[in-house]
């Protein structure tokens, strides 16, 4: 028996954008790493409302295109307290799987 295909970084962007609309009280954190010239830089990226941010690297302005590239790994999420407050965050999921967050009873 042959295992379904991981779902591409974009189709997970996709899909948590998309729960993230229906929570408007929560913002996902991202964390993960980008290749760039044979080696790896870190990421933060935040959803909110249906949108992808990233906190360190630019971002496309056409919000019809993914906010990380294709070969970008995705390492974990954390849940806070929308909207955000940088000099008072509140966290409200601790650092998890991307894969968790996927279900929208995670949030």
């Amino acid at each position: 028996m042959s295992r379904p295909d991981p779902l591409t970084v974009a189709a997970v962007l996709a899909r948590l954008e998309e729960i993230s609309r229906s929570r408007p009280d929560r913002v996902l954190r991202l964390r993960g790493r980008l290749p760039l010239d044979g080696a790896e830089e870190p990421f933060e990226l935040l959803i909110f409302r249906g949108f992808s941010s990233s906190t360190t690297h630019p971002t496309d302005v056409d919000p019809d295109q993914p906010a990380l590239p294709p070969e970008a790994l995705l390492e974990s999420g954390e849940l806070l307290a929308g909207p955000l407050n940088p000099q008072a965050e509140r966290r409200l999921g601790a650092p998890a799987p991307v894969e968790h967050w996927l279900h929208p009873a995670a949030w």
